[in-house]
């Protein structure tokens, strides 16, 4: 019975997850879900990806996922773009973002006015994985400070994911990691996997995710 449970949730979940790419796609809309740990730097990332992505005339906006505070929110809102907040916590503290929240979410935006919605999802490496948002394309952040077994441990996360950003690689002369051996483990996982290394803090790099964006946001 629990098994019959979890499958009809999923079915209903990709249901209307297909209703939101097909709903994006009249508008000329894409989303990318961006997801990870806590604490491997999303935010940063995207405070240094979007006013990029603005000066290439790239009108963005970003849906926060939490499970409670507006903190990532309210860095992201000083960028001047249109945020959507969505915490779990009133509806049982999900440790994911699904296709019934992210509707309601996209529909705070005008989205004819928009080419891009970035979702930053819930940080955590399993849950988040098994639910479609509605994107185009999947994300996943992994920081140098996580140790090169996360791939392995965590396939799910890897496998549904189009693009790895390794992150914090500024660290990596003062960690007791092999960066070689991640972008190997990541490769056993996912062969075809997009892998851009770069450092929030420094900058390193971000211009090359600015511009796979940008490539994606084409096809």
């Amino acid at each position: 019975m629990k098994i019959q449970i979890v499958r009809d949730v999923l079915e209903a979940n990709d249901q209307l997850a297909d209703t939101i790419r097909t709903e994006s796609h009249k508008s000329g809309l894409k989303l990318i879900n961006i997801m990870s740990s806590p604490g491997s730097g999303k935010t940063s990332l995207l405070e240094k990806i979007i006013p990029e992505l603005k000066k290439k005339g790239i009108r963005v906006a970003v849906i926060e996922g939490d499970i409670t505070t507006t903190a990532d929110a309210e860095r992201i809102a000083t960028l001047d773009i249109p945020v959507a907040q969505i915490n779990t916590e009133s509806f049982g503290g999900d440790c994911h973002l699904g296709a019934e929240v992210i509707m309601p979410a996209l529909h705070q935006f005008e989205l004819n006015e928009l080419d891009l919605v970035i979702i930053e999802n819930v940080g955590n490496l399993v849950c988040p994985a098994e639910f479609d948002t509605g994107s185009n394309y999947n994300f996943v952040v992994i920081s140098t400070t996580e140790g090169e077994d996360k791939p392995l441990k965590y396939p799910l996360m890897f496998r549904v994911c189009d693009t790895t950003i390794i992150n914090k690689t500024d660290l990596v002369p003062y960690l007791d990691m092999d960066i070689n051996l991640l972008r190997e483990n990541i490769r056993k996982i996912k062969p075809q996997m997009r892998i851009i290394e770069t450092s929030a803090k420094t900058g390193q790099n971000i211009p090359e995710i600015v511009n796979h964006v940008q490539t994606l946001l084409k096809q």
